[in-house]
């Protein structure tokens, strides 16, 4: 069993940034594909980006493209989420995932076996 922590949310101004911070313990997430998804109130959970085992490959949603970075330390046991240019609607539940294998490479499609409790993350305009 993988336990993922999120931590990093809180309140922003339009504009602003956010970095996201995912670790877990008695686990290494080397092991992992990881990534982050987010729910807004009334909608169903989506992916917001991955990150492959190896960290080298990247997938993104569209709507975030360009503002998010995902990334991993695996010395440190640690993946984040750097938020850039935050908007309004990137308010929502964020939530840290790993899964072994390349399922990643859905994307919208990927369906993780682990997940984080969220962290929520709010966008003032």
């Amino acid at each position: 069993q993988v336990q993922l922590v999120e931590s990093g949310g809180g309140l922003v101004q339009a504009g602003g940034s956010l970095r996201l911070s995912c670790t877990t313990s008695g686990r290494t997430l080397s092991r992992y594909a990881m990534g982050w998804f987010r729910q807004a109130p009334g909608k169903e959970r989506v992916v917001v980006g991955a990150l492959s085992q190896s960290g080298h490959s990247t997938y993104y949603a569209d709507s975030v493209k360009g503002r998010f970075t995902i990334s991993r330390d695996n010395a440190k046991n640690m993946v984040y989420l750097q938020m850039n240019s935050l908007e309004p609607e990137d308010t929502a539940v964020y939530y840290c995932a790993a899964d072994v294998g390349d399922n990643w490479v859905l994307g919208a499609r990927w369906a993780p076996h682990y997940w984080g409790q969220g962290t929520q993350v709010t966008v003032s305009s």
